[in-house]
C-alpha cells in the first residue's frame, strides 16, 4: 500500500482528521487521537505504516517478518509494517479499520456523540 492509497482509505472513515507532522508523516486521528501513521521513520526511503492494535494482534503481528513494535508507540500496542511485502493491502485496511474502532471506543460518550460515531 502506497501513501496515497493509505490516505485515501483513512479519509473514508467517519469523522477523521489528517495532519502532516513529525518530518512529513501522514497522521490520521479520530476525536484528536491517532489511529494510523504513514511515514519514513528511520533510515532509508521505505515508507512504513504504523497502527494501533489489540493486545492479541500486537503479539501475533510482532512475530511476523518485517512487522515490529512501532518506535515510540510500542508500549501502547502499536506495530509498524516495515516493507511492502509484509502484509497485503486488504489486511492493512482491516487492521487500520480495527485501529480506528479501538480509538473510537476509547473516546468519551459525549465525544462520540459529537462526532456522530
Amino acid at each position: 500500500m502506497i501513501r496515497e492509497e493509505f490516505d485515501n482509505y483513512c479519509s473514508s472513515l467517519t469523522s477523521v482528521t489528517h495532519v502532516v507532522q513529525w518530518g512529513g508523516a501522514s497522521v490520521w486521528k479520530v476525536g484528536g487521537k491517532i489511529f494510523a501513521i504513514c511515514s519514513h521513520w528511520g533510515t532509508g526511503e521505505q515508507q512504513k505504516i504504523s497502527f494501533k492494535c489489540s493486545d492479541l494482534s500486537y503479539h501475533i503481528l510482532c512475530e511476523l517478518p518485517d512487522i515490529t513494535p512501532a518506535p515510540y508507540l510500542a508500549r501502547a500496542k502499536w506495530v509498524q509494517i516495515k516493507t511492502a511485502d509484509a502484509m497485503n493491502d486488504d489486511d492493512i485496511q482491516d487492521y487500520i479499520k480495527t485501529a480506528y474502532q479501538i480509538i473510537c471506543r476509547k473516546l468519551t460518550r459525549a465525544k462520540r456523540k459529537e462526532l456522530n460515531l
